[in-house]
C-alpha cells in the first residue's frame, strides 16, 4: 500500500485553513459571509452527494462485500450523534446562553475530528479517492467556521474568544483526527479498509444530503441552485476523467 500520509495531511491542513478562513470572513466582514456562505453550502453538498454515490460507494462494494451495510451505519451513526447533540441545544432563556454556543461547537468539534479519519480512510485507498472527498470536504468546512464562530458568538462570547474557540474546536481538530487515525487506518487489510470507506460515504452523504441541503432550502437563496449543479458538475468532471 502506498504511503499517502502526506497527502491526507496536507489535504487535512488545507480544510484548517478553509475553516479558519470562515470564521476571519464572519468577523471582518460579517454581512458577505452571511449573504453567501450559503452558496458554498450548495457547491459542497453536489461535491459530497455525487462523489460518494459515484467513486466511494462503488470502490467500497468492490472491497467489501458486505459495504451496504456499512454505508446504512455510516449514515445512521451520524443521524443519531446529530441527534444527540441537538438534543441538548435548548433556546429557553438567557440561563442557557452558554449551553447554546459551547454544546454545538464539541459536536462539530467532534465531528471535524471524524472528518480527519476520513481523510486518512480515503486517501488510504487511493490518492484519487482521497482527492475526491477532500474536494467537498475541504468546502463544507467554510460555513462550518462561520457556524460556529457565529453559535458561540450568540452564546455571549467576545469576539476574540468566539474566534479562538472555533478555531480550535472546528478547524485544528481535523488534521489532529487524520495524524492520529492514520497509523492505524494505513495498516488494515483490504476488506476492513473497504468497510471503512462504506461507513465514510454513509457519512458524507449524511452531510451532504440530511445536512446541507437543508440549510439550502431553508434560506432558498437566487443562486443556490446553480451552486449546487455547479458541485455537481465538478464532481462528474473529475470522476469521468479519471
Amino acid at each position: 500500500m502506498e504511503n499517502t500520509f502526506w497527502a491526507a495531511f496536507i489535504a487535512s491542513l488545507i480544510a484548517a485553513f478553509v475553516t479558519t478562513s470562515g470564521i476571519y470572513v464572519i468577523r471582518s466582514f460579517e454581512r458577505w459571509g452571511r449573504d453567501n456562505s450559503i452558496y458554498f453550502v450548495c457547491f459542497a453538498a453536489g461535491v459530497l452527494i455525487s462523489v460518494s454515490f459515484l467513486h466511494i460507494i462503488p470502490k467500497a462494494f468492490s472491497m467489501n462485500d458486505n459495504a451496504p451495510i456499512y454505508l446504512f451505519a455510516g449514515y445512521l451513526s451520524l443521524h443519531l450523534f446529530n441527534r444527540f447533540i441537538n438534543a441538548f441545544v435548548c433556546d429557553k432563556g438567557s440561563d442557557e446562553d452558554y449551553a447554546i454556543g459551547l454544546i454545538p461547537m464539541f459536536g462539530i468539534g467532534f465531528h471535524s475530528f471524524i472528518d480527519g479519519f476520513i481523510y486518512s480512510i480515503t486517501f488510504t485507498v487511493s490518492v484519487f479517492t482521497g482527492f475526491l472527498a477532500a474536494t467537498g470536504m475541504v468546502l463544507h468546512e467554510f460555513p462550518e467556521g462561520i457556524i460556529t464562530y457565529l453559535l458561540l458568538l450568540r452564546a455571549g462570547f467576545t469576539k476574540r474568544a468566539s474566534f479562538l474557540l472555533a478555531f480550535f474546536s472546528a478547524a485544528l481538530t481535523t488534521p489532529l483526527g487524520m495524524v492520529v487515525s492514520y497509523p492505524y487506518i494505513s495498516k488494515i487489510n483490504q476488506q476492513f479498509l473497504g468497510a471503512l470507506l462504506a461507513f465514510s460515504a454513509g457519512a458524507l452523504v449524511y452531510v451532504g444530503a440530511t445536512h446541507l441541503l437543508p440549510q439550502a432550502e431553508t434560506e432558498n437563496k437566487k443562486y443556490s441552485l446553480i451552486a449546487l449543479s455547479a458541485g455537481i458538475l465538478v464532481a462528474v468532471f473529475i470522476v469521468l476523467s479519471k
